[in-house]
């Protein structure tokens, strides 16, 4: 039998809100509901499609209200790395032949990693530097544009170190170019107010799971007028761009969670704020870490540093014994011992870049848990 029923979960304190959220109870109440009453294919015209339909227009509406978009510009996907997919590809497809891309040196991989194989196939890619806290500098896009670059995309919240890009004046260079602009917002949608209509945005991806939504399931924001090629070919649903049967019960439990989210934004990101700068001055007060990403331009619930002596995996390790989880470099490359990527990138050496780890907050985070955390730290360095 399936998990036998016997699961025994070990209570203690998340912090890896960036690699994944609990689904809220709200959403798996209606997604269990979804699953037991509204179960029809959503492109069937009879009752038991038009219940499906309506909900996926439904969650369709609530996420464009999230990011500030017409219901008609969000395209469901699979995952935050789907969308990636279909923005990056869908635009390299409409091409006849290869032409120029450019990406900023600190992409998660689910968009570095179709870019390089587009690179195999006779791109050419321009990777944009970062400083040292792991900014792009808008006048090193201007001047990386060519006449045939088909595409930019730079994270607008970086996973690893928290930094928010200068996505406003990235999108303008692009637009005064006639270039298109992608950004990864995966770590930023839910957590930050984001408007597309006053962005110069005309592609941004977004995960479910991120802001307490199911896993498996993401979207894509594509602005009215922008072309691509599907990513997937079949029965032609989500304008043609992602074709596969929708999954209704986990849409409209992306819904639930977009809704929820836009409604808690402005309490929840001060609240955020004010515990990670608490737990922020509580572990730069051993005097050994060293802090990572922007002290301000970063996201509200992310906070970074390195051990220039410990590996970020063995620090991982001592707090999950503690009952404590928080992640090491990517968390979608956590499972390699290599220096972080990004923190090369951003200057930092191989023995500071293998100390790399993320702490990242949540609703569920309370001010005691942060003490707890403080303390847990002040054992495990001094050990």
């Amino acid at each position: 039998m399936f998990l036998n029923n016997s699961i025994e979960w070990i209570m203690g304190i998340y912090l890896d809100y960036s690699a994944t959220t609990p689904t809220r109870g709200e959403v798996r109440q209606l997604m269990g509901q979804i699953l037991s009453e509204s179960w029809g294919n959503p492109s069937s015209i009879h009752s038991w499609g038009e219940r499906s339909a309506l909900i996926l227009e439904q969650g369709r509406m609530a996420v464009a209200a999230l990011v500030g978009s017409s219901p008609e510009e969000i395209v469901f996907t699979g995952s935050g790395t789907a969308a990636n997919h279909l923005a990056i590809l869908g635009v390299a497809r409409k091409y006849a032949k290869p032409g120029h891309m450019i990406i900023s040196g600190v992409e998660h991989s689910a968009v570095s990693a179709p870019v390089a194989w587009l690179e195999s196939q006779g791109w050419r890619v321009s990777r944009l530097g970062v400083d040292a806290f792991g900014r792009v500098n808008p006048q090193d896009l201007s001047q990386a544009l060519q006449p045939d670059t088909a595409l930019v995309s730079v994270i607008y919240g970086q996973n690893e170190v928290g930094t928010i890009q200068p996505i406003g004046e990235l999108g303008l260079i692009c637009r005064s170019w006639g270039v298109l602009f992608h950004t990864d917002a995966v770590q930023v949608v839910g957590r930050l107010p984001v408007d597309v209509q006053q962005l110069p945005i005309d592609l941004l991806s977004l995960s479910g799971h991120k802001f307490y939504g199911p896993q498996g399931v993401g979207a894509l924001f594509v602005r009215s007028g922008v072309e691509l090629a599907p990513l997937l070919w079949g029965g032609g649903q989500e304008r043609g761009l992602y074709s596969g049967t929708q999954p209704v019960a986990s849409i409209g439990g992306l819904g639930l969670a977009a809704q929820l989210a836009e409604q808690e934004l402005s309490t929840e990101v001060k609240r955020l704020q004010d515990l990670r700068e608490k737990l922020k001055n509580g572990l730069e007060s051993f005097g050994v870490l060293i802090f990572t990403g922007h002290q301000t331009e970063r996201l509200p619930h992310h906070l970074s540093f390195c051990h220039p002596q410990m590996g970020g995996r063995e620090i991982v390790r001592k707090l999950n014994h503690f009952g404590i989880a928080i992640s090491a470099g990517a968390a979608c490359s956590s499972g390699k011992i290599l220096p972080s990527p990004v923190l090369l990138a951003m200057g930092f050496t191989d023995r500071e870049a293998l100390g790399g780890f993320r702490l990242s907050l949540g609703k569920d985070t309370t001010e005691a848990d942060i003490d707890h955390v403080i303390d847990v730290f002040r054992s495990v360095l001094q050990n």
